[in-house]
Formats: C-alpha cells, structure tokens, sequence
C-alpha cells in the first residue's frame, strides 16, 4: 500500500449487493469488496439487497459498504441495515460537505466526493476524524456540472475531471488520510487502466476502484513497484542510516522529500524497512 494508515489493499471491486452470489468471489479476487447499494442497484431491488447484505457472512475488515446519499430517502434504510451487521467501513455516495457525514459517527468512512459540491467540500470532510479517506468519481462531477463526458475522444480526462481529481488528493494528504483513484469504466481496456493506475501509485493514491474482477490484477500490478526501484529505496534508505542530513548518492542529490518517496516505495513493495 502506499498510505501507511490505509488498511486495505490497492485493489477495491464493486460489487452490487443485490447479487449475493458474487459477495464471495468479489472479495476472493481483490482487496476489498465495495458491496453498493446505490448505483449498481435498481431503486426497486435496494430492499432486498440490503436483506442480502444483511444476511452475508464476510469479513469485516475486508468489506466496505457503499450506501445512499445523506439526502436520499434511502440513507436511513441504509443505517438501519448496518446496525444488524459487522460490516463498520461506509463508503458515503455524493457526500457534499460535513453535515452528511452526523449520522455517520460510529463508523469508519471512506467519503466519495463525486459532485460539485463534494469536491469543493472535500477539505473540510477530510478533517472529519472518522473520515480515514476520500475518493473523487469521475462521471457524477461531469453529471452534476451538466455535462455529458469527462473524457475527451482520446480518453484523456478533461480538465475538470483532472482538476478534481488533484484536489480530492490534495484534501486526503493534507489531512493525513488516503485517497482512492475512480473507476475505469472500460472493462476491455486493461492497457488505460494499467497505465490509470500506475499513474495513481506513483502520485501516491493509496487505492484504485474496480468495476470487474478483470481489472484486479492490472491495478495490483502497477502499485507494485518494480525491482530497480525497490533496490534504489532500500539502498539509499540504508545510506541515509550512514548519512544523515543532504548526501549525493549514484550520482543524485538525496534529501528528506526523496526519502519519503523512497520510503512510499519500500511500503507499495509490502517489504519492511
């Protein structure tokens, strides 16, 4: 991982609670599980999923639930069923500010910071003690801006979605919690997630979102840092132990900033200093 307070893996999947039958191999392929009871489930269908969710057998720590919005009508449903189960990390949909997050008290809190409003809020939700993360969605800010995609022809992000995304992180890291990259929502296109995610890790995003077990591997494999760089970070960690203060090492100029970078990549690495 790359956050040292994240205890979940690189790798989160989505999977809807009204499916029950994929609750298991959801959390045997990736990191975590995101059981949602918002958008991947039909209005009509909640009821019964939270029935589903409620008689699940899964491990806590690795489950998160996503619940409705704090103004939805189905946010109070959505409590009442966590009450009747082990399950205490929330993924909050469209969280726009600290006033969503009252009801949230007793529970860990990934903050999904999704529309205008959320993004711009999303200082002042990160400093919410029980708020351990946040994590920016791409096509509900484009949705809540008016707009129809937040992808240009090339499927680059546009600016908006790009400035988002930043401030979402900028929010998480100042307030010393993690950041969750969004979904890639080309299944087929393992090559842009990829290369998403390895962008993501080496920003220092502490997670990337899933939407299909496929997409599992290609986000573990770019946060894993390859082997040149594990030998560097642990070398110039091992210097430093020599070295103290600014020292040159294999020709660079190494100082406090290069050694936390150094010390991010052993962590991804899941080795010990």
């Amino acid at each position: 991982m790359t956050h040292p307070s994240f205890r979940f893996g690189p790798a989160l999947l989505f999977c809807p609670a009204d499916r029950p039958d994929r609750y298991e191999k959801a959390l045997g392929r990736a990191d975590a599980v995101i059981l949602d009871l918002e958008d991947a489930v039909a209005p009509e269908a909640r009821a019964a999923a939270r029935r589903a969710v409620a008689a699940s057998d899964l491990d806590p720590e690795r489950v998160i639930v996503r619940v409705n919005p704090a103004s939805s009508p189905e946010f109070a449903a959505d409590l009442a069923l966590l009450g009747d189960t082990p399950y205490r990390t929330v993924m909050l949909a469209k969280c726009e500010g600290t006033a969503d997050l009252v009801e949230l008290i007793d529970f860990e809190v990934i903050a999904l910071c999704e529309t205008a409003r959320g993004v711009l809020a999303a200082e002042q939700v990160a400093a919410i003690p029980n708020v351990t993360a946040l994590m920016w969605g791409a096509e509900d800010l484009v949705a809540s801006l008016g707009g129809s995609t937040s992808r240009h022809a090339d499927g680059t992000y546009r600016g908006v979605a790009v400035h988002a995304r930043a401030r979402v992180q900028l929010a998480a890291a100042a307030n010393g919690i993690a950041a969750i990259d969004t979904v890639h929502l080309d299944i087929g296109d393992l090559e842009g997630q990829s290369e998403e995610a390895r962008d993501a890790a080496a920003l220092g995003f502490a997670a990337t979102a899933c939407i299909h077990p496929s997409q599992v591997d290609a986000v573990r494999a770019a946060y894993l840092p390859g082997e040149e760089q594990v030998e560097w970070a642990r070398a110039v960690l091992a210097e430093a132990g020599r070295a103290p203060g600014v020292f040159a090492f294999r020709g660079r100029m190494v100082d406090a900033p290069l050694l936390r970078q150094a010390e991010a990549i052993v962590r991804r690495a899941g080795t010990p200093r």
